[in-house]
Formats: structure tokens, sequence, C-alpha cells
């Protein structure tokens, strides 16, 4: 029957035409491909460098070692900054589905990683729960291929749950709905926030409320809601501004890292743009202070949608064009872009369920040396579980062609040549990979969060 259920999957896969989900297939057990994916995978959001280990992850220097370059150690290799952290604390307790009686299983462990002096991310070392045990062992490369299989893809499965709970759903499209209702509340249409803003937030309100019946219901993924209100009281400014972001996790010198790459170039594309629009219409810090509807906007959403958080670092009110500027920046990057790396890279990343699978039926180990490839199958769930997961705008297009003004129609065409010119840049270094990134690729990023 598992043999069965293994052949159905790869036969799933095998519709699909796409290099990258063909390659998934092929490569997924590979530990270079799995460290790869921490940082041009689905979920390039969680990684950060590791100075320190937490107090409860039981890594020593004796597990580790055979896995470092010759001669170093996990504290010289921590001082260097070679390496990383994935951490799923979140995942803690989060409530679970109950499939025919029995309860979908999930982790809350860490992962630790290291990059080699041939700049490849590679797995060292993983425990699959918070509080170090002899039922909660370190599990290694050098371990059985089972035994180091499982623990990965229990790692996984918390991972693509995050993703979507937070980085997906939440910051993203949820963010994104708050942005698009005070919009509409406070904004007229004549105001030129709301013909700026307006063709990003395009169906984005029919497609969260899809999202919530399928998502959100009894009967959708493991606690998404859960981990969405574990998420958001530490949702900062920070965390919604890529070059911020990079920045804060440490990582803006790791190599081969395209997500990072192209997400500041088109950061700054759009930034550039917003300048330009908003310096056009707020020619001073004054224009911005006196503009009781824009101010009124700013508020709602500080109110509403970061729950009147001081330490999150959103503003509650502008009083310079330049904080003006960030945070417009800040919205069209996370409706569009932002968006396009969360949803986008799941069908090519996600689509062979072992490599992220969404529900897992069995508990993870908590012992060594007794899985076999049947026990792996066994873990997964069936093939009916598995299987769930308009018209594309691309970015940069006003086809309602909101504004009047020669300036900002010269403007917007600007912001299109730009955006043509980082697609080709892009396209160039993929004909160049093995595995391509093309999620931050403006010919292929919508301009709203509509799906």
């Amino acid at each position: 029957m598992q043999k069965n259920n293994n052949f159905c999957l790869r036969k799933m896969v095998n519709y699909s035409l796409l290099k990258i989900t063909k390659y998934v297939t092929d490569h997924w057990k590979e530990d270079e491909f799995y460290g790869f994916q921490f940082l041009n995978g689905a979920n390039p959001n969680v990684i950060v460098r590791c100075s320190e280990l937490p107090p409860n992850f039981a890594v020593t220097e004796e597990m580790v070692q055979p896995f470092l370059e010759e001669g170093t150690t996990l504290q010289k290799e921590m001082e260097k900054g070679n390496i990383f952290l994935c951490d799923q604390t979140i995942m803690d307790g989060v409530p679970t589905r109950v499939i025919d009686g029995k309860p979908m299983q999930v982790s809350s462990g860490f992962c630790l990683l290291y990059m080699t002096p041939e700049s490849k991310l590679m797995p060292i070392a993983i425990q699959l729960g918070q509080l170090p045990s002899e039922t909660n062992p370190i599990f290694l490369p050098s371990d059985s291929e089972t035994d180091w299989l499982l623990a990965k893809m229990f790692i996984r499965n918390a991972d693509f749950n995050q993703l979507q709970a937070i980085h997906h759903l939440k910051n993203s499209h949820y963010l994104a709905e708050v942005y698009n209702i005070s919009t509409l509340r406070n904004l007229p249409e004549i105001h030129p926030l709301y013909k700026l803003l307006i063709p990003h937030f395009r169906h984005n309100i029919p497609s969260n409320i899809n999202g919530r019946n399928l998502l959100l219901a009894p009967t959708g993924p493991l606690g998404l809601v859960c981990i969405m209100r574990r998420a958001h009281p530490g949702t900062t400014y920070t965390t919604l501004c890529l070059p911020d972001n990079i920045a804060a996790r440490g990582l803006e010198s790791v190599p081969n890292f395209y997500y990072r790459d192209d997400g500041l170039k088109l950061w700054d594309v759009i930034h550039s743009f917003v300048k330009a629009m908003m310096e056009y219409y707020y020619p001073s810090d004054e224009e911005v202070c006196k503009d009781s509807e824009l101010q009124a906007w700013i508020s709602e959403i500080f109110t509403h949608g970061f729950l009147g958080n001081k330490e999150s670092g959103i503003p509650e009110n502008f009083s310079t064009v330049e904080e003006l500027i960030k945070f417009i920046t800040m919205v069209i990057f996370n409706s569009s872009g932002q968006h396009a790396t969360t949803n986008h890279s799941q069908f090519d990343y996600l689509s062979w369920l072992p490599n992220g699978p969404l529900l897992l039926v069995q508990p993870p180990p908590t012992t060594k040396g007794r899985s076999s490839m049947k026990t792996v199958l066994e873990t997964l769930p069936p093939i009916g579980d598995s299987l769930w997961f308009s018209a594309m705008v691309p970015l940069g297009s006003y086809p309602d062609e909101q504004f009047d003004e020669l300036v900002p129609k010269q403007i917007i065409k600007g912001f299109q040549v730009e955006l043509k010119h980082l697609s080709e840049t892009i396209d160039a270094r993929n004909s160049q990979l093995e595995v391509p990134y093309n999620y931050f690729n403006p010919s292929q990023i919508e301009n709203s969060i509509n799906v």
C-alpha cells in the first residue's frame, strides 16, 4: 500500500514539466539541496546567523566535529559567521487536526546549518523538541539514512506551516488587507496615495475570504490561526522591510542567496518609484504633516493592524516625506514581490510531498536506529490529504489610469522600464543556474495579492 502511495506521489508530480519541480523530486533527500532551500526555496525567511547556541539545544562540539572543515571547531565557525540556526520554538504545543480520530503531528525543534568553504549550506544537527532529553535526541548526518531523513522531514513540516501561517498568510495576505481597508476607509479616490495603492490591492479581499474558508476552517491544515496569533506580537517594521530584515538576521554576506540579491534590487526599484511619486505630491515634510487623511490612514493601520504595539516600530503617524516613502515601499513590496516568493514557490518546492509535508501522521522519532523507509512512508499523510493546497496583472501595471498628471505618468513609465531591466538581469543570471530563482522576477510578480 505504501509503495503504491509513493508511486502515486511521483506520478502526480511528473505531470508537471517545471524544471524546479523535477529537480526537487530527484534531489529532495540530499543535504546540500536541503540547506539550499533555507536560502532560495519556498521559505527563505527563517534562518539567522548563529553566534551562540540556545541553552536548550543540546548540541556539542564532539557531535558536529565530523561535519566541519578539518582543523576547525563549532565555536570558531560561529565566530567566523559560518553557522546558522532555524529555531521552530513557535510551533511548540500548536494544536493539530484530527483525522479519523488520530491527531496530526508537528515538531518544534532546531536545525543547525554550516556554510562550508565551498559555499554550501549544510544541515549538521537537528533536535525535534524544545526540551533536550533521552527521548529527544540530536540527529546527525552520520545517523542511519532514514533516521536523518525523518528528522529533516519534521523540520520541513514545521517550516511549511510557518511559511503558510506567518510569511504567506499573515505578513502578505492579511496585512495587505489591513492596508487595503484603511485605504478604502480613509482616502478618497482623488487622493494620490489611493491612486498609487489601489492597484496593489486588486482582488485582495475576495482572495482572503476564500483563503479563510479553505485554510482556517476546522477541516483545514493544523493550527494556522494559533501560529499567526503567536507570531503577530513579534511582527516588527524590521521584519517587514527586506533590507532591515536581512541585516537583522546577519545574512548580508551569505553566498548564493538569490532571494536576498533579487529582493534588494526589487526593493530599490520600488523605493525609487515611490520616492519620485511622493516627492511630487509632498514637496516638503510640512505637506505630509498637514494631510489629515494620510495621518488617519496610518493611524488606523497602527491601531487595528498592529494593535497599537509601539514596540513593533510601525509608525503611528508620518512627520517626514522620508518616513512616508519607506512605509509605502514596504506596502507595495509585500503586496507584490514578497507575496510572490511565498506563493509561487510552493508549487515548485512543495508539490513533491516528502520535501514539504503540510501534515504528518506519526509522531517525531524519540530514539535512533529503529526507522526504515517503511517508517518514512507511514509518516506521510494519505494522498487525499496532500492534494489541497484571475488573470495576472504584472507588477508596475496601472491599467485604470488613475493618474491624470503628466509627471506621475512619466514616473510610472520609468518604473516599468526599471522593472524590465531587472527582469532581464534575473533572466540572464538564471540561464547559468541549475536551479533558477525567479520569484522576484518582475515579469512573474502580480501587482497585487489575488491568489
